[in-house]
């Protein structure tokens, strides 16, 4: 048994039962959790392990950097296309590469489409069945839903008991199959589950119509980057050019794709708005008392900013969402960042199974190494293959532990919302304003579980107005004779100097997203990925600081220890993506397959 304070504000006791979650389900990627909760089943103790070797970074050595944004966008499919973003940035950073305007509004609203699309799924299909029982809603009244809906959602145009009962008729066919699909495996006995039948039929109708809709969104990239997932990108801009004279599908974008793209821009728009944001804000406030739970590390949030207005002006000035980090929960204080500095962004590995020179010094992205050393802790239960409990006070993640200015940051919409709050962002501002008004509950409530949701619900509904400001400037640029979408002026080799760096960065859904890129004759020397994943999952640094997962569970009652639905609810409202922050190997630790570079 240990007991210790860490620097950023908590006291960690390993006595009392342990609780074991693994796999932890719906997320992308494989995560093991374990606490401690005391005899009030109150967690003392979190530990957040991610279970697998990506190993990317190492595939890249010796490749054509103008390849890279092709291997990086495989880290993930559920974030797809914003790894590439991403790369293509960094290149063009280190060559610089200026990119047409056509081409900055074309990568925008795909880049705002994955964030309206993704925030979709995270609400709908990841995370609301940690709040709403599907089972619960066999028992409600089809009538008495369809009055609550036309409370709730009053613009939805499908609203009749009729509608309801055939939905519940559905759910009732699976139930008593006893095949539950996507319903399977659920607590639905817990009493943390709060929301009346009515309220759970209704949220069980819309996740269904969530699964048809999050299709239709997804059109937008497969029509502006040829496929989806995985859509095509280029360095010096985008890979699809313009031809609006053009009929047929062949020989670029026509306006029957853009006029096409344009009435799903506005049929996303309506379901955020009309059923979304609605259904959010109800079952938030149900669940109000989870507004004052699941917080911050430290109360310290970061984002990198994105969504640049104009083309190749990444300052904070030109950057739609908002840059900046806080720290101490100091909303008068936004600190400006600086992705170049080595004395800001460092990864360290003393919990993670990986191996440094100087051991606990953190490095720099630019100066990063991925060397795997899977060893496991003395105090590890079980064996090498199959941990039945970790040791957390040795090795016990493939997770490294990026820290800025030494503190461990959350990132994340959550993030995004709380420093563009602090920074007086006229649309976050209002939304924000709005919401706590309709809850009637103080700012200080954004720094929870529910918080972190709610955020992820307003991002959703200001990407998909921006994809609507995106649209309407390409259309007049289009319109006003120009239709550029690349610029290969230094796409040759023998135009690259001989050694150059770059640094290319996103706001992905889930947080902040950086590529950090050696190129050393023409080929790349060294690259590194640092994702929101490896911010909010990462272990304990060599001063002892948890993550922002582990952070935000320490002092959550759960009610049953054996159905953990409260440690489901604050880890799925980071969506977290272990594939992209982890990596892959063999169950035996063994070597997986050589890839030679030619």
């Amino acid at each position: 048994m240990s007991v210790n304070e860490t620097p950023n504000g908590f006291t960690l006791d390993d006595s009392g039962r342990r609780v074991v979650v693994d796999p932890v389900t719906r997320i992308e990627g494989h995560m093991r959790c374990e606490v401690n909760v005391d005899e009030d089943n109150v967690i003392r103790n979190a530990v957040s392990t991610g279970t697998m070797w990506r190993g990317l970074e190492v595939i890249l050595k010796g490749r054509d950097p103008r390849d890279a944004w092709a291997f990086t966008q495989r880290i993930c499919g559920v974030c797809s296309g914003t790894h590439a973003l991403t790369s293509v940035r960094a290149v063009e950073d280190a060559l610089g590469i200026q990119i047409p305007e056509n081409a900055n509004s074309i990568r925008n609203i795909m880049q705002l489409t994955l964030q309206a699309h993704d925030h979709l799924v995270h609400f709908y299909h990841l995370h609301a069945l940690d709040w709403v029982n599907p089972v619960n809603a066999l028992k409600a009244d089809p009538k008495a839903t369809s009055a609550l809906q036309k409370q709730v959602s009053p613009r939805h145009p499908k609203s009749s008991p009729g509608y309801f009962r055939d939905v519940q008729n559905r759910i009732k066919r699976f139930v008593e199959s006893g095949q539950l699909g996507p319903f399977k495996n659920g607590y639905w006995s817990n009493p943390a589950y709060r929301l009346p039948p009515e309220a759970d039929l209704m949220a069980v109708t819309h996740y269904l119509e969530a699964l048809d809709f999050q299709k239709e969104i997804m059109k937008i990239r497969a029509i502006l980057g040829g496929k989806d997932p995985h859509p095509n990108w280029l360095v010096g801009g985008v890979p699809c050019p313009i031809n609006v004279d053009g009929t047929g599908s062949v020989g670029g974008l026509n306006m029957v794709n853009l006029n096409q793209i344009s009435g799903i821009i506005d049929a996303t728009r309506t379901f955020i708005n009309d059923v979304y944001i609605p259904d959010l804000l109800a079952i938030a406030g149900i669940y109000k008392d989870w507004l004052y739970g699941g917080g911050i590390s430290g109360m310290n949030v970061l984002s990198y900013g994105d969504i640049p207005d104009h083309a190749n002006d990444y300052s904070a000035a030109n950057l739609m969402m908002p840059r900046g980090a806080i720290l101490d929960g100091n909303l008068k204080e936004v600190h400006e960042v600086d992705l170049r500095n080595p004395d800001e962004i460092q990864e360290q590995v003393p919990h993670s199974w990986y191996s440094y020179p100087d051991g606990v010094k953190g490095l720099h992205p630019w100066d990063g190494i991925t060397e795997p050393d899977y060893q496991l802790g003395p105090n590890t239960k079980g064996s090498r293959t199959h941990i039945e409990q970790i040791d957390e006070h040795a090795k016990y993640s493939w997770i490294k532990a990026p820290r800025w200015r030494g503190h461990a940051m959350e990132v994340g919409p959550l993030a995004r919302y709380v420093i563009g709050y602090a920074q007086g962002h006229e649309a976050i501002t209002e939304q924000i304003d709005f919401v706590l008004k309709t809850l009637d509950v103080p700012v200080t409530a954004l720094f929870s579980t529910l918080g972190r949701t709610a955020a992820r619900g307003l991002e959703a509904q200001w990407a998909a107005d921006q994809m609507r400001y995106f649209m309407d400037k390409l259309l007049a640029n289009l319109k006003a004779g120009d239709s550029a979408t690349a610029n290969v002026d230094n796409w040759e080799q023998s135009t690259w100097p001989r050694e150059a760096k770059g640094v290319g960065f996103t706001e992905a859904p889930r947080g902040a997203l950086g590529h950090w890129l050696h190129i050393r004759d023409t080929k790349i020397a060294n690259y590194q990925c640092v994702v929101p994943t490896t911010w909010n999952g990462s272990p304990r640094d060599a001063e002892g600081n948890i993550g922002a997962f582990e952070a935000a569970l320490m002092n959550t009652k759960v009610e049953r220890a054996e159905e953990p639905v409260e440690i489901l609810r604050t880890l799925h409202s980071f969506d977290p993506c272990l594939a992209c922050s982890t990596h892959v190997m063999s169950e035996d630790g063994e070597e997986l397959t050589r890839v030679k570079v030619r």
